[in-house]
């Protein structure tokens, strides 16, 4: 009897004692098996925020290099003869007006303070420091008051009236001097539109001729020459702002330079009159 209540109190206790490990090891299984499932999902939106951002890097590559791509096409299209002729055009203006800006930056000078200088050297006597002074700055401005200088360190055309014609006609020449190379500027600034309109007036022929071997006025025949017109047209005119912007910016330093030669010509009659050196 005894022994029967041994084996029914062992087998109970086993039996309790299993469900708690089976339902500790269901449990622990459950939750292996939930974080396994948040990992899986976790490195799939990884995975999907990673290819979206390999996607989005070449988009702007592949924007900024379709730009360049319809720039060339458009290019082609326009037709490689007359589009070449307004490229060039493009390309010379813009060296000869890169010569003009930088020769009129480096002509100009302070224009107030060099005269004043230059008045200070003719008050005291020293009209060879006055020369050499004058061969030591550039611009037109001082090339005018070396001409005047030299005349009054002359003497047989230190009169005023021999120096202010030497200063009119070397501030003549400087003038020419700061107009030069202005006349190819404005030469490729009308002939880039002239060209694009040449464009123009071949790409409609080009039509013409398609409507006449296809016998027919529909909008895909026409489209290709009209197309050659208008991009040729549209380049020609951009071709032409561009150097009318430089030409007009060029025009505004020779003014500007002008305007200097003029008041150094005013303050180099007045000292010269007041020198000793100059007869009266």
């Amino acid at each position: 009897m005894k022994k029967l209540f041994a084996i029914v109190a062992l087998v109970a206790a086993f039996t309790f004692g299993m469900t708690p490990a089976v339902m500790a090891q269901e449990d622990v299984e459950t939750t292996t098996e939930q974080v396994d499932s948040v990992a899986e999902d976790t490195t799939a939106v990884d995975t999907t925020a990673a290819e979206a951002e390999t996607d989005a890097a070449p988009v702007v590559e592949e924007e900024s290099e379709s730009i360049f791509k319809t720039l060339k096409t458009k290019y082609i299209e326009g037709g490689a003869g007359f589009m070449s002729l307004v490229a060039i055009a493009l390309v010379l203006g813009l060296a000869f007006c890169i010569e003009r800006v930088i020769y009129l930056s480096l002509a100009q000078i302070n224009t107030r303070k060099f005269t004043t200088d230059l008045a200070a050297k003719v008050a005291a006597g020293d009209v060879n420091g006055a020369i050499e002074f004058c061969k030591g700055t550039r611009g037109p401005v001082a090339q005018v008051s070396r001409k005047a200088m030299e005349c009054l360190a002359s003497t047989d055309r230190n009169d005023i009236g021999t120096i202010e014609s030497t200063i009119n006609m070397e501030a003549e020449v400087q003038g020419s001097y700061l107009e030069q190379n202005c006349s190819w500027i404005t030469l490729f600034i009308a002939m880039a539109p002239s060209l694009g309109f040449l464009g123009t007036v071949i790409g409609m022929v080009m039509a013409f001729d398609d409507i006449q071997r296809a016998g027919d006025i529909s909008p895909t025949v026409v489209a290709g020459g009209m197309k050659v017109a208008l991009i040729t047209t549209i380049f020609g005119i951009i071709v032409a702002l561009i150097l009318q912007v430089f030409y007009n910016y060029i025009l505004a330093k020779v003014e500007s330079l002008t305007s200097n030669m003029e008041e150094a010509a005013q303050e180099l009659l007045t000292m010269c009159v007041q020198s000793d050196k100059c007869k009266k």
